[in-house]
Order: structure tokens, then C-alpha cells, then sequence
């Protein structure tokens, strides 16, 4: 990442315990946790480019 960008995101508690506790699992931070998945959900070639 040449640069990076800061945001605010809520989440409900549960949705961050959630990644809290899937991030623990993966040995990275809430903040890595996120980062990857959303880098996972935007590069899946099976995905549709539509909203659920």
C-alpha cells in the first residue's frame, strides 16, 4: 500500500466481537482482519459485482 486513508466505521458490538475473535484466530488486528477481508471480497472472481 503506496498510502494509506483513515476512516470511521460503526459496527454493532456483535459484528466486532465477531472479528475481534477471527482476527485473534488469524494472528492479525481488527484493523489487518478487515483490511484482508475486504481485500478477499473484492478480488473473489466468483462474485457478481451485486449487492446481497
Amino acid at each position: 500500500m503506496d498510502e494509506e486513508k483513515r476512516i470511521t466505521v460503526r459496527l454493532p458490538a456483535e459484528l466486532h466481537e465477531r472479528l475481534a475473535a477471527q482476527a485473534k484466530r488469524d494472528r492479525r488486528s481488527v484493523n489487518g482482519e478487515i483490511v484482508y477481508l475486504l481485500e478477499v471480497a473484492l478480488t473473489d472472481p466468483s462474485a457478481d459485482g451485486e449487492s446481497p
